[in-house]
Formats: C-alpha cells, structure tokens, sequence
C-alpha cells in the first residue's frame, strides 16, 4: 500500500468517524474535509470545487424544488384526503408510502418517485402529529429496495446488465431482476413496518412556520360560486376536507340573513360561509370547495401573497373596522380573516372592530408586501406560504411533473437535465416565486455533497480500490461458493457508500465475474450479487442521492442512518444471497 492510499484511507476513516460523532455540523466537517483533502496532494486544488458541478447536486436541488412546487399546488390535499384520516400511525403511513414509492421505483428512477412523496409524508406527519422522521428514512430505504426490481429501476442493474454483455454476450432483461428484488422489497418492507421503532424519536428538521405557529381561531368569509362541485352538497361534506381543523360556522345567504347550519344543510350557490379553524385548514377548505374569498384583490397583477400580520398598538387599525378604513383602497391589501384570543369573531368581518394583538389574514400584492404592513401598522408573523386567493391553476404543477416523469421513463434526457428543467419550470409559470425555490432548497446538504464527492474520489484516483479488490479476491479463493457470493454483495454494499453506486459497479462487477470464473461457476450470480449490493446503500446519507434527499426535512444526523441500516443491510444480505443461488444456479 502506497502513502497516498494510506492517506486516502485515513481521511474517509476520519472523515466517518467525525460525522458518527456529530460534534460539528456535518457540512463544516465536509469542508474541512475538503480542504484536508487540498493540502494532503490527494485532490488537486483545480478539481476541489468539481462536487459542486456533480449531476447529484443538481438532482438534489432541483428535486427539492420540484417537491415545493407540487406541495404548494394543492394537489397533495387531493391525493391524501381518502386515505389521510385511515394513514394515522407511522406503521401505516410506513406501509402505504413505502409500498407506493417501492412500485414506482421499479418503473422510474428512484430519486424521482421519492420526490413525488416528500410534500405528502410531510403532509400527513403534520396532520396527525407524528413525526416525518419516522417516515422519511424508510421510505428513501424503500425507495432504494423498489429500484431493485426492473432493469430501469437504478443505475447499477443497467450497468451490471452492460457488464454481462461484456462477459456472457448477452444482457440482463427488464424483468431478470424482479424475483430477487421483489422478495427484497417485501421482506424489507415487513421490516421497515417494525423497524422505525429504532430510530430516534427526538429528531425533526426544519420546522416550517405552519407547524411552529398555528392559530386555531381565525374566522373568514368565503362566497361558494355556482361554478363550485360543492353546489347541492352537505355543509358537512365542506368540514370533511378540513378533517375537524376548521369547520363551518355560520351561513349568509340573501345578502344580510346569517344561519347557524348542521351539517346537514344543503349548500346554495353564492352562499357565503362563515369558516373557523388555522389558516392551513382554512386553505384546504378553500382550494378543496373552490371558494372565492370576499373583497379579493382584483386589478392586481403580480403575484398575490396571503400573509398574517399582528396589529400594533400604534396601527390606525386599532379601534377601527375594514368597512370605515376601506383597507383596500388606504393601504392595498384585503382582509381574508381575523383571529383574536380567547374569543370567536361572531360579527362580519369588515364590522369587526380592530384591536391590538388582533392576528390578520391579509391578501398583499407581492411588490407592496412589506411596505403595505408597514404604513397600516401591522408586523409580519413568519411567513406560512398560504395560497387563499388567486393562484396558479393545479394543472400547471402537475402537468410539470407528468413531463417529468414522462421523460425519465422514456429516458428521452438525461436525469440531471430533466429536474433541472422541471425546476425552471416552477418557477417560470409561476408556481413558486425565486425566493419559495431558493428556500426550498437544503443548502447545508449541497454543501455536504458538493464537498465530499472529491473526498471520496480519492479512494478510486489513488489506486485504494483496487487494494480492496485484490484483497477481496485472496479471500474469496478460500470461501465456499454461496460465501462467495455473499462476500460480494457484501463488498459492494461495505463500498458503494464512498463510492456513487455507478462507479461501484465498475469495481465489483469484474471482481465478482472473476471470482466466478476462477470457481469455474455461472458469472449471473455474481453480477446479481453486484448489483443488489450497489443499490442497497443503507448505511450513511452521503452514498445514494435518495437517502441525502431525506436528510434535511428528516432532521437526521449521520449516524442515525446505520441504526435501521445495518438491519436492513444484514436482512438484505442473507435473503438476497438465498434468493440469488436459488433463481440463478451457481453452476451455470
């Protein structure tokens, strides 16, 4: 072993053992291992910043984006509300997330299907308390077990395929794959269902201002138009969508007459609903009822920004109402609802007599926002990215996505490429605004890949993987043949974290099909083992983009990642060995 790859191996060594112990951020531990990496001669100072221009950061960031644009169309109420109130436990929400994003993992690109389920996990941990971490890691886990199925499913089982071309002349079908992985992903699932009990349960990431905040009294007034599905249906049917956070309240019909309905009343077009409950609930009922909030912004063009806002004792609000002010025309914004502690709003809100500590639920033209809060003497409460009002049509978003996984199915541009440009296009049609896209993006994960992908390369630039190669095949001459096919599953899943699992591959695959041939035994098996062990990258959140992309909303630290991984990996292990000799005989 030379110098240079005793350095390497030193430097991923302390590099591991610095993010297990979390005494710093792990960003900052991969810039000081970066910079390490500089110094030590082992990444040339012109390619230390190569990471930042890595196909997987630019998948990342852009999936997150993609992931923003979808949660903010509405869509995901759409997709949630039947099962939602059924999907109330982790293991539920575990055995419905992960299964769906396993099935389609096998027909796309993994990290795709894992960003068309990231706004709904959050979604549902939200409503019912309990917790995305005990989702998030399964279903990337899951995400990575389904893309073992099918030839399309991950990049390792298509370069295996190419390998086995190389050696056998022939490649590895669409469907080769599916009996070993989809006894994988069955078994991994059972577990997964029992297993996120070893997570901890203190972890939460960044915790948006809709959960940090909630207020649980605003009331609205919103106009039912006869355009609305909801005409000639049940006031109870409009309290299901918000699934007891909001409910209807009152009922003002003929202009001036004010009910109090069961929920058995049958809604009348231009209706107007008295609604009570947070301003999220309040959305789900508006976007979900297609209703039109009173005395909306028109004329505006521009985006239009639904904020909350406290009034000041110094407002010319206070001891006023919306009616004698006329806020649209002083100050350019439009009063959508009012919360006040420890009473409920039982007037008309433009009736409503304004006092101090009064929270607002206000329409703002985006370009006067925060001048318009200012003049009319009203602080801003952390911004929750409402959408009550005028917004963007749902099919925009979804249409993007549909693109999207259109062209990743039919692998018509490359992966990088197409989230990429489905990003744009979020932000292009107005789905979200640059400052949504840029804040939806981890950036201290950026930071985390972009540093280490040269840090990790070191292993293969030195010459350190073909150490643990001619070492691998020592071992193996001395090994049963089922051990041997376990010791390369084994090497595979043990390298492809430091390694992208493309580049893993082109290291094992030779080994194992030498293995084979130094037997006298089928190379199949080995190549299977390969590529199952490439794509069960289980044991750190840096290996595989799906397990990075779950990092940051999961709250998770480094070595969380190996406490349900190293399981999985063991469970994966013994199955998936069994699984190979029995559908790929070792003699051929």
């Amino acid at each position: 072993m030379t110098l240079q790859q005793f350095m390497a191996f030193a430097l991923v060594g302390i590099v591991v053992a610095m993010l297990v112990w979390n005494r710093w951020r792990f960003d900052v531990v991969a810039v000081l291992a970066l910079l390490a990496g500089v110094a030590l001669g082992l990444v040339p100072a012109k390619e230390a910043f190569s990471g930042f221009a890595d196909d997987i950061v630019i998948i990342i960031a852009s999936a997150l984006i993609v992931s923003a644009g979808i949660a903010r169309s509405g869509v995901i109420d759409a997709l949630v509300r039947p099962v939602a109130a059924k999907l109330s436990t982790p293991t539920r929400q575990i055995a419905f997330l992960c299964g769906s994003v396993a099935f389609m993992s096998a027909l796309m690109k993994n990290i795709g299907a894992l960003a068309i389920f990231l706004p709904i996990t959050m979604q549902l941990a939200r409503r019912h308390r309990t917790g995305s971490h005990r989702v998030l890691m399964p279903m990337a886990f899951a995400s990575l077990m389904g893309g073992l199925m099918t030839l399309v499913g991950t990049s390792p089982n298509i370069i295996v395929s190419r390998v086995r071309t190389e050696i056998v002349g022939q490649p590895f079908s669409m469907f080769d794959y599916l009996p070993v992985g989809l006894g994988i992903t069955i078994v991994g699932l059972l577990f997964l269902m029992v297993g996120w009990r070893l997570l901890p349960q203190d972890r939460s990431g960044a915790r948006s201002a809709e959960e940090t905040f909630a207020v649980e009294n605003y009331a609205s007034e919103m106009r039912l138009p006869a355009s609305s599905s909801f005409v000639g249906r049940k006031v109870g049917d409009v309290d299901a969508l918000a699934e007891g956070e909001a409910q209807v309240i009152g009922l003002i019909r003929e202009r001036f007459r004010r009910y109090v309905p069961d929920k058995h009343w049958t809604l009348l077009a231009d209706d107007v609903l008295v609604l009570e409950g947070d301003a999220p609930a309040l959305q789900r009922i508006v976007q979900g009822a297609s209703l039109e909030p009173l005395g909306i912004l028109e004329g505006v063009e521009g985006e239009l920004l639904a904020v909350e806002a406290v009034v000041t004792p110094d407002s010319p609000l206070s001891g006023n109402s919306d009616r004698k002010l006329d806020l649209r025309r002083r100050f350019g914004v439009s009063l959508l609802a009012v919360s006040r502690a420890g009473e409920r709003i039982s007037r008309r809100l433009h009736h409503v007599m304004f006092k101090e500590g009064d929270l607002l639920l206000l329409q703002v033209p985006a370009e006067r926002y925060p001048d318009a809060l200012a003049d009319a003497g009203l602080i801003p409460l952390a911004e929750r990215r409402l959408q009550i009002g005028r917004r963007r049509p749902v099919w925009v978003p979804v249409g993007i996505l549909v693109v999207t996984m259109l062209v990743l199915a039919f692998h018509l541009a490359p992966l990088a490429v197409t989230f990429l440009a489905a990003a744009t296009a979020m932000i292009v049609t107005g789905v979200l605004s640059v400052e949504d896209a840029y804040h939806a993006v981890e950036w201290p994960i950026i930071i985390l890949l972009a540093a280490l992908i040269p840090v990790s390369g070191t292993l293969e630039s030195t010459g350190a993987t073909q150490v643990i190669s001619t070492l691998l095949a020592d071992a193996a001459r001395g090994l049963p043949a089922v051990a041997c096919v376990t010791l390369i599953m084994a090497a595979a899943m043990a390298v492809t974290p430091f390694l992208n699992n493309a580049a893993t591959v082109l290291v094992m695959a030779p080994i194992g099909a030498g293995v084979a041939q130094q037997l006298g035994l089928s190379p199949d098996p080995f190549l299977m083992a390969v590529a199952v062990g490439a794509g069960s990258d289980f044991l750190t959140p840096i290996g595989h983009q799906c397990n990075t992309l779950v990092m940051g909303p999961g709250g998770y630290r480094f070595a969380d990642y190996p406490r349900l991984g190293v399981p999985l990996s063991l469970i994966i292990l013994a199955l998936g060995t069994w699984l190979i000799v029995m559908v790929w005989p070792l003699g051929g």
